[in-house]
């Protein structure tokens, strides 16, 4: 499994990655949540502009047997949705690249600071 070192986790299987403004992140799944819930067929989330708060529903992904809610690393709001997940196959394919969800106006960046690092994501998975 692949947890690249310069993203944040959660025990729901997000990642956070701040973009180079540190006022905005990428969120997507991580590389086990996709190998977990198998052939992804759709991703649905909350629309642009949406306030959400840390560890709230933003959306939902849908795999051929089980669909699975997406909760929001750190409290924020949408700004902009992934339009590639038209094709949601996607987050199967680039969980950390292309198939990022959702990016978030971040409401505290320091918030980043107290999601899991890759040593205790892998930990929690038992990796």
């Amino acid at each position: 499994m692949n947890f690249p070192d310069n993203l944040r986790y959660t025990k729901d299987h997000e990642w956070i990655m701040l973009l180079e403004d540190g006022a905005t992140a990428l969120v997507g799944i991580t590389d086990f949540a996709q190998s977990e819930l198998g052939d992804i067929v759709f991703v649905e989330t909350k629309p642009v502009g949406t306030k959400v708060g840390a560890h709230e529903v933003f959306g939902t992904v849908e795999a051929v047997k089980t669909v699975a809610d997406l909760f929001a690393p750190i409290a924020g709001e949408i700004v902009a949705v992934n339009e590639a997940l038209d094709s949601a196959e996607v987050v199967n394919q680039s969980p950390y690249g292309e198939g990022w969800i959702v990016k978030i106006k971040v409401a505290d960046v320091s918030d980043v600071e107290s999601l899991l690092s890759p040593a205790d994501y892998r930990a929690l998975i038992g990796e």
